[in-house]
């Protein structure tokens, strides 16, 4: 794997027939270590290699391409993307665009980017609610005649047309929680995944323990994500619970402090060993210890400092 800080490139192209090989040598020549190549149209949800190549990206590292349209489907889904590998602390830089989030001037052209997006949004909902005045003024009503009648083949398109909006909704979504999910289920129960998942999200953008539990499995259903994320979790010893949770959210990010941990578990309502709300860096730190007992933590000595500073940061945990 390579380290940390790192360029990686992602290069497509929509058909068969158009070459890689210009993207290939400018993300090249930029630096990229990696570079994942595919070949998808710029409307289709399945894009595995992109998928992986996000899941596979840590803090500190950079995601490249060389222009903002091999990455997003839409200005909505490009800024999505961007905005949750920002959450991750990856950066993002395209070649061909004045955008690299790692600079000043690049966050700036991005904040320009999501206030077009949002004017768009907006008239589009203008001229949707213009069409609806108009057409009741002149007595039409809504509505498509196949759906009033029951026609069959229409409400299947419809559910399909909704299956399909559902999916892309949680493709433009699966870098905040999918690789949690993989990476914990079913060792850990779905309140301790979502726990975790929730953990270094925006209050906008956390999740509820229904969607969570239905976005994987419409990624099971879809071969993204394996059968046994929805197996029943195994049964734990009550006190094993804390550590299996401090472990998981220490593993998410691997940077966090004591104190950090201290202010997310009392943010996400979970009492202490004691029963009580407030956290305090030596019961998180005690809990690191517990978890590196029981197999839960990369080998070596966690950190000793109690104080919650940069200093405070704790080594990495391994996955289970």
């Amino acid at each position: 794997m390579a380290k940390k800080g790192t360029l990686h490139g992602y290069a497509r192209v929509s058909t068969g027939e158009q070459t890689l090989e210009s993207q290939l040598r400018e993300l090249r020549a930029a630096g990229c270590v990696t570079v994942a190549e595919e070949r998808a149209s710029g409307g289709d949800l399945s894009r595995p290699v992109l998928a992986d190549l996000l899941d596979r990206l840590a803090a500190g590292d950079t995601l490249v391409v060389v222009r903002l349209d091999r990455l997003g489907r839409s200005l909505q889904h490009l800024l999505e993307t961007i905005t949750a590998l920002q959450a991750r602390g990856v950066h993002f830089r395209s070649l061909g665009d004045p955008v690299d989030t790692a600079s000043p001037q690049g966050r700036f052209t991005l904040q320009i980017l999501g206030a077009m997006a949002e004017f768009e949004r907006a008239l589009i909902r203008e001229r949707t609610m213009s069409g609806l005045a108009a057409a009741r003024a002149e007595g039409r009503i809504g509505g498509n005649p196949g759906l009033v009648s029951g026609d069959r083949t229409m409400l299947s398109r419809l559910r399909l047309a909704r299956r399909d909006a559902f999916l892309e909704r949680l493709n433009r979504s699966a870098g905040d929680w999918a690789p949690d999910v993989r990476r914990l289920r079913p060792d850990m129960p779905w309140q301790d995944v979502l726990a975790v998942v929730n953990s270094r999200l925006p209050d906008s953008r956390r999740w509820t323990l229904q969607r969570l539990m239905r976005a994987a499995k419409a990624f099971v259903t879809e071969g993204l994500l394996p059968e046994a994320v929805l197996e029943r979790a195994a049964a734990r010893r009550k006190d094993d619970r804390l550590p299996t949770l401090v472990a998981a959210m220490r593993a998410a990010r691997p940077d966090v402090t004591l104190q950090e941990m201290c202010d997310m578990l009392e943010e996400m309502h979970v009492p202490t060993p004691r029963g009580r709300a407030t956290w305090y860096p030596s019961s998180v730190k005690a809990l690191l210890d517990r978890a590196e007992r029981l197999g839960l933590t990369s080998q070596g000595t966690l950190a000793t400092s109690l104080d919650g500073s940069d200093q405070g940061a704790i080594p990495s945990v391994a996955g289970r």
